[in-house]
């Protein structure tokens, strides 16, 4: 399986996680991920091992403008300060081309922390959410939760200035004892916790497998 990412300009961290990877003539699936804030390398390394383990071939995009959600099939929204990102989005527009894209082509996506909290803001999910309400970033921590989508069963959550959901959800898919921390709208999935902070890649390799059944 070989995959690749776009454009030419990376980090270190990203050539040492990329070295391996050919270059290809064409690409099954191109994932979108928004360039403001948040774990974005940790996310770009977290696709490709996913992409590894189910066989598929990927490339991913950085989003940094609107015009770049043309042709993507999945898209990413890190954590982050979600105020800050919709300040830091503004001179390129890129929010709007991503809520544009989301509505009118129904692209499989996975928002994380802040992005989750952005996906709630818009209308995107039906699930009301607050910020920082498990505390600031001192009182962060990591705990077992269940999850019940893609391979069910345990997974490793971290939680940094987690937000929270405060009204019980009609579609839960993750829970930290009772209390549901992520939730599947249609092809919407929000997480209050920090997948790609973990070397499981489930939720990673859901959004692809979601994309792949979109194309």
């Amino acid at each position: 399986m070989l995959s690749r990412y776009t454009p030419g300009s990376i980090s270190e961290l990203q050539t040492e996680l990329l070295k391996n990877f050919m270059p290809l003539a064409s690409i099954m699936l191109t994932v979108g991920i928004a360039m403001l804030q948040g774990a974005r390398h940790e996310h770009m390394h977290a696709l490709l091992k996913a992409a590894e383990s189910i066989n598929i071939e990927i490339n991913i995009r950085e989003l940094r403008k609107s015009s770049d959600v043309d042709g993507i099939d999945a898209i990413i929204l890190p954590g982050g300060e979600s105020t800050a990102m919709k300040i830091a989005s503004r001179s390129e527009d890129l929010f709007s081309g991503i809520w544009n894209k989301i509505r009118a082509a129904q692209i499989p996506v996975l928002g994380t922390c802040a992005g989750a909290i952005l996906l709630s803001q818009q209308g995107l999910i039906e699930t009301p959410i607050v910020r920082n309400a498990f505390g600031r970033q001192k009182e962060s921590f990591q705990s077992a939760i269940k999850i019940d989508i893609g391979s069910k069963g345990q997974f490793p959550g971290v939680f940094i200035r987690a937000p929270r959901f405060t009204e019980g959800s009609k579609y839960p898919i993750a829970w930290l004892e009772k209390e549901v921390v992520g939730v599947l709208e249609g092809k919407i999935l929000a997480l209050t916790f920090h997948p790609e902070l973990t070397e499981d890649y489930r939720f990673h390799a859901w959004l692809l497998e979601q994309a792949m059944q979109s194309d």
